[in-house]
């Protein structure tokens, strides 16, 4: 069993982005995307922290931050999701990676970019319908704090979209890349 880097992520097989413009210039929102993700995280552990002191030392009502807690970690998930699939840095099988040639490998590699692409094409258009209605419709969460719910579906599905089009410029890069086992 090896706990390292597969192939894939080193940089030594599969498909990688290529210097293209849209891949710079995703690169360069990613960039930005993980920083500000990880501001929201630390953010996210502030507000819990205060939380619990505030209920236990203080004996205060906390409403509010549980919820924000919630939006701030879900902004960080979905918003960082498109940066970690460019360093294909997602929990993937590497039992079979050895085990196959690099053709066969580099064809895995396609098929999965692209059922995941179809997989999350499919959800950023639920995304997209869904935050349209709590635009439309001015849908507020249930809590007394009631803030809009735009806020996490807008989150999610920039998000969601962001991780389309990195998966759709994997597999761009992919199909342009030389056979691997040339």
């Amino acid at each position: 069993m090896a706990h390292g880097l597969d192939p894939v992520e080193t940089g030594q097989g599969g498909a990688s982005v290529s210097d293209a413009p849209a891949d710079r210039v995703l690169a360069a929102v990613n960039r930005v995307i993980v920083i500000l993700s990880s501001i929201a995280l630390v953010l996210a552990a502030c507000v819990l922290t205060y939380s619990v002191v505030v209920r236990y030392f203080l004996k205060y009502s906390t409403d509010w931050q549980d919820e924000m807690s919630v939006f701030l970690i879900v902004g960080a998930v979905f918003m960082s999701a498109a940066a970690i699939q460019a360093q294909r840095g997602h929990i993937g099988i590497e039992a079979i990676v050895g085990l196959l040639p690099k053709r066969v490998n580099h064809v895995r590699i396609l098929l999965v970019d692209a059922a995941s692409l179809a997989f999350c094409g499919y959800f950023a258009w639920k995304s997209i319908t869904l935050l349209h209605e709590a635009i439309v419709d001015d849908y507020h969460s249930s809590s007394t704090w009631a803030p809009p719910l735009w806020i996490p579906y807008s989150l999610m599905t920039a998000g969601m979209i962001l991780l389309s089009v990195q998966l759709l410029l994997q597999i761009v890069a992919g199909l342009r890349a030389p056979d691997p086992a040339a």
